[in-house]
């Protein structure tokens, strides 16, 4: 994701540009699979939040790199603004997890949790396949989506809650 496709204002990103290997190195500049790919996504307030924040921490290591500093126009790059590593990524995101406490899981199957929160909120599912960029309600309904228990629904109620804060909804 390039800072040019994000539009915090409009509170909405574009993903227009996929990382790819070649030659041994990472270029950001291949297209999307499908030309639906590459339609609007709209941002949640925590996304909102959460990619001001990063703006914030990568104007501040552009700074502590100076010359260093390889301008790449990506959301998400080491301390020296080159594309990220996915391996160091993957253990980064491990890491997370651990300090979390939460179950390890792929970074892939973040768009398996993904799915299924939004069949356990009753989300359409032809919004659903939007939001996971599938070209086929097949996938989205049958490879993505656990239909969640009436425990998994309890658990997402008091998640929520919990989300909310004191006083919410």
């Amino acid at each position: 994701m390039v800072w040019d496709c994000v539009d915090l204002a409009g509170e909405e990103l574009w993903i227009s540009h996929q990382l790819n290997r070649v030659r041994g190195q990472l270029l950001h500049r291949g297209t999307t699979k499908t030309e639906d790919s590459t339609a609007s996504l709209p941002l949640l307030g925590l996304c909102i939040s959460a990619l001001r924040h990063r703006q914030r921490v990568q104007d501040d290591a552009r700074k502590r790199a100076g010359d260093r500093w390889q301008e790449s126009d990506l959301v998400f790059t080491t301390r020296n603004g080159t594309p990220i590593e996915p391996r160091n990524f993957n253990r980064a995101f491990e890491a997370h997890c651990r300090k979390a406490s939460v179950p390890r899981i792929r970074v892939h199957d973040t768009r398996h949790t993904c799915a299924s929160l939004l069949a356990a909120l009753d989300v359409h599912p032809r919004v659903a396949m939007r939001i996971l960029r599938h070209s086929q309600i097949s996938m989205t309904m049958d490879v993505y989506t656990q239909i969640p228990s009436p425990k998994t629904r309890k658990a997402l109620d008091r998640l929520n809650q919990s989300l909310d804060g004191p006083g919410g909804a």
